[in-house]
């Protein structure tokens, strides 16, 4: 007869050598921490002094081009409003950004950088006053989201892109309420019209008209300031009122 192994230790061990089980193990704790994180991140100051806006925009455009100057002085528009300006923190039309907060007088502390970290990424630009680094897009993204009252979306590539969509679909999906999308420029006004067409045809809609009014589409810097300055009244009502 064939003698019984005995056991020493927890009754409840996973052993390495079993793979299946350690998988699985790995996954629950996994996505455990997720659950945490995503609890922990529901935490808000019942008010704040300063509105914040984001600035998504390309990290190869130089000083000097039109549109880094423009972000520059959108920029500084809005902190002379009384804004934070949020951005990812490295150059071109980041730096931009917060340059722009940078050149009023005592408002370092409202440039705030976002960095994710990458093999090939340059320098934190040198007019973050405060920078949060992160090494995954998948937290960075998440930080944007939850750390913005407006976005700001000038001209820009792929990552912008990116940053431009899970703001759109948050709002779309109501995750994220009362928080102006504004696409600034001529190349995101076309990719909402090639939106409209591709994906409202009748009888095989891939989405719906009301997405569409979601992102504010401007050609002007006194226009975005605009409509920053008319939701960020309403948002300081709301912040008196509690």
């Amino acid at each position: 007869m064939r003698e019984q192994k005995l056991s020493f230790g927890q009754s409840d061990i996973v052993r390495l050598s079993d793979e299946d089980a350690a998988i699985e193990l790995l996954e629950r704790a996994v996505t455990g921490l997720w659950e945490v994180v995503n609890e922990l991140t529901r935490f808000r100051r019942t008010t704040r002094q300063n509105y914040r806006v984001t600035i998504f925009g390309s990290a190869r455009l130089k000083p000097g081009t039109p549109a880094y100057e423009g972000v520059k002085q959108l920029a500084a528009e809005l902190t002379k409003m009384g804004c934070d300006i949020i951005s990812g923190g490295g150059p071109g039309l980041m730096q931009a950004a917060n340059e722009g907060a940078h050149l009023i007088e005592k408002a370092k502390h409202r440039s705030v950088g976002i960095r994710v970290e990458l093999p090939f990424e340059q320098e934190v630009n040198p007019f973050v006053g405060q920078m949060y680094e992160h090494r995954t897009f998948f937290s960075r993204l998440h930080h944007f989201m939850i750390a913005s009252d407006a976005f700001v979306v000038v001209p820009g590539g792929i990552g912008t892109l990116l940053e431009m969509s899970l703001a759109w679909q948050l709002l779309q999906v109501r995750k994220l309420y009362n928080t102006p999308l504004i696409l600034v420029g001529k190349m995101w006004a076309e990719l909402v019209d090639w939106g409209r067409r591709s994906m409202l045809h009748k009888g095989n809609e891939l989405a719906s008209e009301i997405d569409f009014t979601i992102p504010h589409c401007v050609s002007t810097i006194d226009e975005c300031v605009a409509l920053i300055r008319e939701n960020r009244t309403a948002w300081l009502a709301a912040q008196r009122a509690k």
